[in-house]
């Protein structure tokens, strides 16, 4: 493609999957500022962020989330298309909805990284009290209190952000990603 010999790199998605509050965005920012260091071009796609504009009409319903996935994993395979590298960073809560964005964007062109932090930790970091929210009943839907999450069985990349920090994970992530990038990288 020549996009990709253009910017000298393969576009990929790396999809960032775990609980709220679990260390997504933070991760998919440290993740693309390395990748710009390191001269790759990229784009973060942060489930908050999308939720305010292309997803705004979407709510939290099973149906609504898994056309949020879809929409995502469309706007990424236009990304990767392109040659980008696309980092995605959703809760997306069920298998059937990372297989579904896999599906779209290809499994060639596809990592999915699973932050297994536990709930505990992600109650504490959650600075707009969320959970608390959630456990008294005002926020309906909301994964891991009252709508389920599904680990993945088979991640490529599994992180628990309470024991690494955000730099020693992004480094993690970017040993396992580099090579699948770079192959037109001079």
């Amino acid at each position: 493609m020549i996009q990709e010999k253009i910017l000298h790199q393969r576009g990929f998605v790396i999809w960032i999957t775990g609980l709220p509050c679990s260390g997504k965005t933070s991760l998919g920012k440290g993740l693309e500022e390395k990748l710009t260091q390191l001269g790759y071009v990229s784009c973060l796609l942060d489930g908050d962020e999308i939720r305010k504009g292309i997803n705004r009409d979407l709510g939290f319903s099973e149906e609504d989330r898994k056309e949020n996935i879809r929409r995502v994993a469309e706007i990424s395979r236009l990304l990767i298309n392109r040659g980008i590298i696309s980092i995605n960073c959703f809760v997306s809560p069920t298998i059937e909805m990372r297989v579904m964005a896999r599906d779209i964007i290809g499994k060639e062109h596809f990592v999915e990284i699973f932050l297994s932090t536990p709930v505990e930790v992600c109650k504490r970091r959650d600075f707009k009290e969320m959970y608390k929210k959630a456990e008294r009943g005002e926020i309906k839907n909301f994964t891991g209190i009252d709508a389920p999450y599904e680990k993945p069985k088979n991640p490529d990349i599994k992180i628990n952000t309470e024991i690494l920090t955000v730099p020693e994970s992004v480094n993690k992530v970017m040993g396992f990603v580099i090579p699948r990038i770079s192959s037109a990288k001079r």
